[in-house]
């Protein structure tokens, strides 16, 4: 049936203006499904906070290791997770546990846990897969996995099970245990910030191409460079954290060792979580800095209490 000449150009106008029209005018837009690197961004630190009188500072740090005790996450976390004071959110790293060399890749997600004595709560699903129980010794190390492990943590599924730790290397990392009830050897970037009661809020996201910026988020004032847990190499110290401090620092460290060798002093500020100063043929191990001798006191108590009978307190050079 032929039509008339003006309904024909309508149809004809009607026709091509829908076929203009962008594809979620039609209907709704379906949701973008990040998948890859993208997905584990944006990362959030967030600012310092206080558990059991102690004051943890979040940083952004990929030589991270540590040895001390986990607790379990509440019920409702799900999948191979994990929950940290100080790393960034999401990050990666590897559990083993120390009672048997299994080692799994888990996926941080949360701050916690809120026990000073913890290193790390995991989520139900992460305790069975190490079949561990309540307040079992852990190694915590941060790791860079490949995309396929990444995604299927984050799609609340297992990654497979790393290498078992030999017998020898879970000897050596029992002995760097703190004492049960004890709080892991305190962090030298720990004792530079105050901090807050965690609360909604206190986590914001940052942006992974841009610095983070220094803990308390002070700004123009004067800083001096303390190494972090720093590898020396003749006189260059690298690994060096900005800390706001005066322009004459003031404060206290507490010295665990001197040795003639570097990497000897290396190691053991790795193990502690302290820093390496060279002094004539010498190079000092130390944790610090502390702004009053109390709280110099108290890490020495701790430190000596795990076999550093040599430790000391000295005031700041």
């Amino acid at each position: 049936m032929p039509y008339p000449k003006g309904l024909r150009f309508s149809l004809a106008f009607i026709l091509t203006l829908a076929s203009a029209l962008p594809s979620n005018a039609q209907g709704p837009a379906s949701e973008e499904v990040r998948t890859g690197p993208a997905a584990d961004y944006p990362i959030v630190l967030g600012e310092p906070f206080v558990v059991d009188g102690e004051t943890f500072t979040p940083f952004d740090t990929m030589n991270y290791d540590e040895v001390g005790y986990s607790e379990q996450d509440g019920p409702g976390t799900i999948g191979v997770t994990g929950s940290h004071k100080t790393l960034p959110l999401p990050s990666y790293v590897e559990v083993t546990a120390l009672n048997s060399g299994r080692t799994i890749l888990l996926r941080l997600e949360r701050r916690g846990p809120m026990r000073a004595d913890r290193l790390l709560a995991l989520s139900p699903a992460a305790m069975a897969q190490l079949d561990l129980q309540e307040g079992a010794p852990i190694r915590m190390r941060r790791v860079n996995p490949p995309e396929d492990d990444r995604a299927l943590l984050r799609t609340g599924e297992a990654a497979p099970l790393r290498m078992t730790t030999p017998d020898g290397l879970l000897s050596s990392l029992r002995k760097r245990l703190p004492g049960m009830g004890a709080s892991p050897p305190p962090n030298a970037r720990q004792a530079t910030s105050g901090g807050v009661v965690p609360a909604a809020g206190t986590i914001e996201p940052i942006d992974p191409e841009t610095e983070a910026p220094a803990a308390g988020g002070l700004v123009n004032e004067p800083t001096v460079d303390v190494p972090l847990a720093g590898r020396i190499d003749g006189s260059i110290v690298e690994n060096s954290l900005s800390v706001m401090m005066p322009e004459r620092p003031t404060g206290f460290v507490v010295q665990i060792g001197a040795f003639s060798l570097v990497d000897n002093a290396n190691r053991l500020a790795d193990r502690v979580g302290g820093f390496v100063m060279r002094s004539g043929p010498f190079h000092l191990v130390r944790i610090g800095p502390f702004a009053s001798r109390e709280k110099a006191r108290e890490a020495l108590a701790k430190l000596r209490g795990q076999g550093y009978s040599d430790a000391l307190i000295q005031n700041i050079d």
